[in-house]
C-alpha cells in the first residue's frame, strides 16, 4: 500500500506543479533571456550591468517602462532550475565597483539567475488593475556551446578533413599535425595516444582563441567542467587512413567518440536549456576581431552564421523537432563601443549587421524580430579630442592595467563594410588600408548617485529590444 500512497503523492503533487506553472504563465509571465557571447565579448559583464541597471534604473531612459517609471521595484528571487548553478551577480558587481575596479572572471559553464520587476500597467487599466510581476530569467551559456552546433551535421570524417585543411595554414597547429600524421588510423586503438591529442587539440583552440578566432569547436575541449577525461572529450581529427580501418581501429574509436559528443553532450544542451529561451542577445568582440585581422573577422562571420543556425532549423532537422518552437527576438550586439569615439558607433553598428546579414537573408525566422546593434554594457572610457600633426583626432581615454590614463585613437573604421568583409572573405593577410588597434581598459572608479547603475552605451536600447514589450 505504501508503494500506492507514493504514486498518488506524485500524482496530486504533479498536478500541483502543473497548476503553479499555469497560474505563473497567466498571473506572472516568465521571459527566459538567453545571453551567450563569442570569444570573449563580455557577457558576464552584460548581465550584472544589466541587473544593476534595471534595480537602479536612473540611466535606462531608453527603455519604456523606465522612463515612464512603471517598474515598481525590481528584486532578485531563487532561480526555478534547481540543478543549474546560479549566477554569481553580487561578486561580479563587487569587482566592477569596488574601490580597485576590475573586470569580473568570465564564466565557465551555465548559470542562471532571476530578477523580478513589479510592473504598473498602463492607462486606466493600471489603476484598476494594480502592479502585476514579470520574471526574467536570466540564462548565461558560453557560445562554443552554440557553435557546437555546426558539428551535428557533420561525420568524423568531413569533420576532421575540414578543420585540419584549415589547422595547415596555422602555426599554432604545428605541434597537433605532427601528433596527428604519426598515427596509424587503421592501427588499434591506443589510449595514450587519444589522450595526448586531445591534450595537443585542446592547446591548439586556446591558440585560437588567444589569436582572436571565435570558432573554437568541439566548445567542451576549453571548457570541460566535470567531463575532463572523458573519453567524450578525448578524441581528435586524424587524416584518413591509407588503408581501410576495421571496427576495432583508432580511427573507428575517435569517429565512436566524436558521435558521442554530439548525441551526450551537444543534443543535451539544446534540448534542456536553449529550447526554453524566449529572447536570446549573441555578444561579438568586433573590434577585437578586426584588431586581429581578416582571418579573426571572417572566423568571426562564419561562426555568427553558424549561430543563426540553431535560431532558424529546418522542418526536417532535428533541432526543429527538438524546439518546437523559435525564439522571439533575437539581438546581435558588438560590445566594447567604449573602445571608440561615439562619431564611429554607426559605423560599428553597420558592421555587425553586416556581418550576419548574409545567414539572416537565407533565413526564414518565422515572425522572429532580429536586430543588431553596437554596445558598451559598462562605459570605461569618456571621449575627447587630441590635435595630431595638424588633424583633430577623437579619441577615447581609459585606465590601463598599471593605473594609468591613456587618451587612444584606435583608427578609423570604414564607412562601408565591405572595406573590411572582402578582403576577410578572400583571405587577406592584413588590412591595406592599416592597422586597427585595440587597447585593454580597466572600468573606472565609479561615483555612482543614488539611484543609478554603471554607465553604459545603449544597455536600455537593448533591454527596451529584448524584454520591453513583455512589459507593457
Amino acid at each position: 500500500m505504501a508503494g500506492i500512497a507514493d504514486i498518488a503523492d506524485g500524482l496530486l503533487q504533479g498536478i500541483e506543479d502543473a497548476g503553479a506553472r499555469v497560474s505563473e504563465a497567466l498571473f506572472e509571465p516568465v521571459v527566459r533571456l538567453g545571453v551567450t557571447g563569442l570569444s570573449r565579448a563580455g557577457k558576464t559583464v552584460f548581465i550584472t550591468s544589466l541587473v544593476a541597471n534595471l534595480i537602479d534604473r536612473g540611466r535606462m531612459t531608453g527603455l519604456r517602462a523606465a522612463a515612464e517609471g512603471r517598474i515598481r521595484a525590481a528584486y532578485l528571487e531563487p532561480q526555478p532550475d534547481d540543478t543549474v548553478p546560479r549566477f554569481d551577480y553580487e561578486a561580479h558587481l563587487d569587482a566592477l565597483v569596488g574601490p580597485d575596479p576590475k573586470w569580473p572572471a568570465s564564466t565557465r559553464s551555465i548559470s542562471e539567475l532571476r530578477l523580478s520587476l513589479r510592473i504598473a500597467p498602463r492607462g486606466l487599466w493600471g489603476a484598476v488593475a494594480g502592479a502585476r510581476t514579470v520574471h526574467i530569467d536570466i540564462v548565461d551559456y558560453p557560445g562554443e556551446w552554440l557553435l557546437d552546433l555546426g558539428l551535428m551535421d557533420r561525420d568524423f570524417a568531413g569533420w576532421s578533413a575540414a578543420v585540419l585543411d584549415r589547422a595547415r595554414g596555422r602555426d599554432a597547429a604545428a605541434r597537433y599535425l605532427a601528433l596527428a600524421t604519426q598515427i596509424d588510423g587503421a592501427g588499434p586503438v591506443d589510449e595514450p595516444a587519444a589522450a595526448e591529442l586531445a591534450a595537443a587539440w585542446t592547446d591548439y583552440l586556446r591558440a585560437l582563441r588567444e589569436a582572436g578566432l571565435s570558432d573554437c569547436t568541439p566548445g567542451r575541449f576549453l571548457l570541460p567542467g566535470d567531463l575532463a577525461g572523458a573519453p567524450v572529450l578525448t578524441f581528435g581529427p586524424l587524416p584518413a587512413p591509407a588503408r581501410a580501418p576495421g571496427r576495432r581501429s583508432m580511427w573507428a574509436e575517435m569517429a565512436r567518440r566524436f558521435e558521442a559528443y554530439k548525441r551526450e553532450v551537444v543534443r543535451p544542451f539544446f534540448r534542456d536549456h536553449f529550447a526554453r529561451i524566449d529572447r536570446q542577445i549573441v555578444l561579438a568582440d568586433v573590434l577585437g576581431a578586426i584588431h586581429h585581422g581578416p582571418e579573426a573577422l571572417e572566423d568571426l562571420r562564419r561562426a555568427l552564421a553558424t549561430t543563426l543556425k540553431a535560431f532558424r532549423p529546418g522542418r526536417n532537422s532535428w533541432l526543429f523537432a527538438l524546439l518546437g518552437r523559435r525564439v522571439e527576438r533575437i539581438l546581435f550586439a558588438a560590445t566594447k563601443a567604449d573602445h571608440i569615439h561615439h562619431v564611429q558607433h554607426p559605423r560599428l553598428e553597420a558592421l555587425m549587421a553586416a556581418l550576419v546579414a548574409e545567414a539572416r537573408a537565407r533565413a526564414e525566422f518565422s515572425g522572429a524580430e532580429t536586430a543588431a546593434m553596437a554596445i558598451a554594457a559598462v562605459r570605461a572610457t569618456v571621449e575627447e579630442e587630441r590635435r595630431h600633426q595638424g588633424a583633430v583626432l577623437p579619441c577615447v581615454r581609459g585606465r590601463l592595467e598599471d593605473g594609468r590614463q591613456a587618451a587612444f585613437w584606435p583608427g578609423e573604421l570604414p564607412e562601408d563594410p565591405a572595406a573590411l568583409l572582402s578582403p576577410a572573405r578572400s583571405g587577406a593577410g592584413k588590412w591595406l588600408a592599416g592597422d586597427y588597434e585595440m587597447m585593454k581598459f580597466l572600468p573606472q572608479p565609479l561615483s555612482r548617485r543614488a539611484g543609478e547603475g554603471p554607465p553604459h552605451i545603449r544597455l536600455d536600447r537593448a533591454a527596451e529590444f529584448l524584454i520591453g514589450d513583455k512589459l507593457g
